[in-house]
């Protein structure tokens, strides 16, 4: 487990847990506060089967996720759900743009996309940062005199 916790990585990896975090929370949120738009109703639009269970099982995970990213709390476990997570919304919505319209339209959609994945792919690697619940659980124990 301290493994999975450790990191060596500087404070200055809280504004990338930032960035992904709060992509993540809110799109999550914007799942059950607009559902049909960004939740069971986009789902069922791009053919995800069963979009009234996997919307709402999406939405919790990038919830979950996103706000362990931000507390930086089991950061590489969230990390890679939500590498699955950003990795089916692109295969789902990104690339069928690419092959109806070609390259420039998709990128012009999946900016995002990719940066999320990227920072998720940096935080697996790197883990949460010195500003982080991760780096404190993971620190030994402070000696206590008498023990």
């Amino acid at each position: 487990m301290k493994k999975l916790l450790s990191t060596s990585a500087p404070a200055a990896t809280f504004a990338i847990r930032l960035l992904v975090g709060l992509v993540f929370l809110l799109e999550g949120i914007k799942k059950f506060l607009f559902a049909a738009q960004w939740g069971a109703g986009r789902f069922a639009k791009i053919g995800i089967p069963a979009p009234h269970i996997m919307a709402p099982f999406v939405g919790v995970v990038e919830i979950v996720g996103g706000l362990l990213l931000l507390a930086g709390l089991l950061t590489r476990p969230a990390a890679i759900a939500l590498i699955i997570d950003i990795t089916v919304a692109i295969c789902t919505t990104k690339i069928p743009i690419l092959l109806k319209s070609g390259f420039w339209p998709m990128e012009a959609e999946a900016r995002t996309d990719y940066s999320m994945l990227l920072g998720l792919i940096f935080l697996l690697i790197v883990g949460a940062g010195a500003w982080s619940l991760d780096a404190r659980l993971a620190r030994p124990p402070n000696n206590q005199i008498g023990t």
